[in-house]
Order: C-alpha cells, then sequence, then structure tokens
C-alpha cells in the first residue's frame, strides 16, 4: 500500500518505520509533517495514497482542519483516513466521524502495543479493496 503518514513528531515518524521493518512489511511511506504540506503532496499529480495515516496535534494546520479540506475535495474524500492520535477528547473523536474518518486510533505509550495495534490497522486495510485512481 502507498500510506501518507502526516505526523510532526519525528519520534513518532521513526516509530512507525521500526515497526513496519519489524513486521516485514513494505508499504511506501510518503511523509508530510503538517496538513499545508500533505496537501501539497495530495495535489503534486504523482498518484494518491491508498490510505492515509493522520495526527490531529500539529502546526499550521491541525489534523481536523486538514480532514475538513480533504473530504471537501472531490478528488481526495473517498481516501481512507485513520487518525493516528494521542488526543482522548471526546469532542474530536466526535469531530473526525462526522468529518468522514475511516477509523481513530489511539497510539499506546508503550511500544510494543503500539506495533500490535498498528500491525492490526494494516492487516484490516491490506484486506480491504481500495481505491485506485
Amino acid at each position: 500500500m502507498n500510506i501518507l503518514f502526516i505526523e510532526d513528531d519525528v519520534i513518532e515518524t521513526m516509530k512507525l518505520h521500526r515497526t513496519l521493518a519489524k513486521l516485514g512489511l513494505k508499504h511506501e511511506i510518503t511523509e508530510a509533517k503538517n496538513g499545508e504540506e500533505a496537501l501539497k503532496v495530495l495535489n503534486s499529480g504523482t498518484g494518491l495514497p491508498d490510505i492515509i495515516f493522520l495526527d490531529l496535534n500539529m502546526p499550521r494546520m491541525s489534523g481536523i482542519e486538514f480532514l475538513k479540506i480533504l473530504k471537501g475535495h472531490d478528488s481526495f474524500r473517498y481516501l481512507p483516513t485513520v487518525v493516528l492520535t494521542t488526543s482522548q477528547n471526546r469532542a474530536d473523536l466526535l469531530e473526525c466521524y462526522k468529518i468522514g474518518i475511516a477509523g481513530y486510533v489511539l497510539k499506546p505509550l508503550k511500544y510494543e502495543d503500539y506495533a500490535e495495534k498498528l500491525s492490526k490497522v494494516l492487516a484490516y486495510w491490506e484486506a480491504n479493496e481500495l481505491v485506485k485512481k
């Protein structure tokens, strides 16, 4: 799968790459440090990702602001977007689902728990029929 990973924390980005390597998964990862950068990636014409992993708490443009733009765009609205966040704020959770996310995953503190959750999320999306453009 081609994954657009939108995350401003370098440690979280390293954790994702470490987990994929440990699981032996060869997914293509495109990184963006915030919503503005992610929109540039999506509009670059280099092809759309199969799935987006999105953090909510980022500089310049929050994850929720990014989601509103993404889901309002004709070419991007059907891209499955999974929120990976530390935010346990119920208002954030509800707002994200209202906008149209495909999942909301809390990032656990322990690496082993993170790897287990990420493995399950990736397995689920690998089994899905994804929109190919």
